[in-house]
């Protein structure tokens, strides 16, 4: 069994460093809070209008809460994937509940993860802006127009089209991310396998 040798006191401190980090990830366990509190009120909002909304309504909220359950899972991504690989070991090894994508996680694997679940979100934005994109063409949404019950839109063309546009961009940078990681892979491995 190997020992570790011991650290210059300036060395320690440089790796001691990284847990300030630790508040931020205690942040965004907070903030994953306050999401399951507006999952909770958006569900009771679509139970208690289940009767009386069309339902086109009630697929925007379905959408809302799937979208809800996407940055959650982003959140816990960051949260368990970023305290493990930049902070310290959770020690999950042989836990039942351990995810399984956590056993080969690295700063890699978290970004392709990121950019696939950013992904994900965006595609529920679009499907929800798709759906009301019926209604492009009439006049923009006011506390006037919402109040008299007049129909209107939250959307124009040009929002539509940049929202499909970032959208596509997300994709390309995914792409591009997953390649970027293969190719450094690739290079690292050649030297191994070609070491005798």
């Amino acid at each position: 069994m190997s020992e570790y040798k011991p650290l210059s006191p300036l060395s320690s401190l440089i790796f001691a460093s990284r847990w300030l980090q630790l508040p931020l990830y205690l942040g965004l366990i907070v903030a994953q809070c306050v999401y399951v509190f507006l999952f909770g009120k958006e569900l009771w909002h679509l139970i208690s209008h289940a009767f009386t909304w069309s339902e086109q309504q009630i697929m925007l909220i379905v959408l809302g809460l799937i979208d809800v359950v996407m940055i959650s899972n982003l959140l816990v991504m960051v949260i368990v994937g970023g305290y493990e690989t930049f902070v310290s070991r959770l020690r999950l090894q042989g836990h039942p509940d351990q995810p399984e994508w956590l056993s080969h996680v690295n700063a890699s694997v978290l970004k392709v993860k990121l950019a696939m679940a950013i992904i994900g979100i965006s595609s529920i934005h679009l499907l929800k802006t798709f759906i009301e994109a019926s209604q492009v063409g009439l006049p923009l949404c006011s506390k006037e127009l919402i109040a008299s019950g007049d129909l209107c839109t939250k959307f124009t063309s040009d929002g539509v089209m940049w929202q499909t546009i970032i959208h596509c961009v997300f994709i390309l940078s995914a792409i591009g991310i997953a390649w970027t990681d293969k190719l450094m892979s690739n290079g690292h491995a050649k030297p191994a396998n070609g070491a005798h």
